[in-house]
């Protein structure tokens, strides 16, 4: 079983992404964190193969604040993927941001909120 936590703001979409995986493979299972505030906690006990997390532009969904989530995630799920989700379109300054985790090694990968389902599946399964 491969598990996933999802930590977004909004929570249509990190529903739509968990019916997705589910429709997909019945061999993800997701868990949707209550808050941010919560996500590090429901990682510990959870211990996802991957969390992603929707970046945006104040908080608690900033970058930095979801960097320190990470940092957190990291120190007691090590084997955990991190995946940033941004809208690239809206917040174009953010993206770039997020581009330079992911070549910097902060983050594991990132995909943008207006891809398709069956690449956002190919990212997870590629993890």
């Amino acid at each position: 079983m491969r598990r996933v936590v999802i930590d977004m703001q909004n929570h249509l979409f990190s529903d739509a992404i968990a019916r997705v995986l589910q429709a997909y493979d019945s061999d993800f299972f997701t868990e949707m964190s209550e808050a941010p505030d919560k996500t590090a906690d429901l990682c510990r006990i959870v211990q996802p193969h991957i969390l992603m997390m929707e970046i945006a532009v104040h908080a608690p969904w900033s970058l930095s604040e979801r960097l320190a989530i990470c940092r957190e995630v990291q120190r007691y799920v090590p084997h955990c993927k991190i995946i940033f989700t941004v809208d690239e379109k809206s917040d174009s300054e953010t993206a770039r941001k997020v581009v330079e985790c992911k070549k910097t090694g902060l983050i594991d990968n990132f995909i943008y909120n207006t891809i398709s389902a069956s690449y956002m599946i190919a990212i997870l399964e590629s993890l």
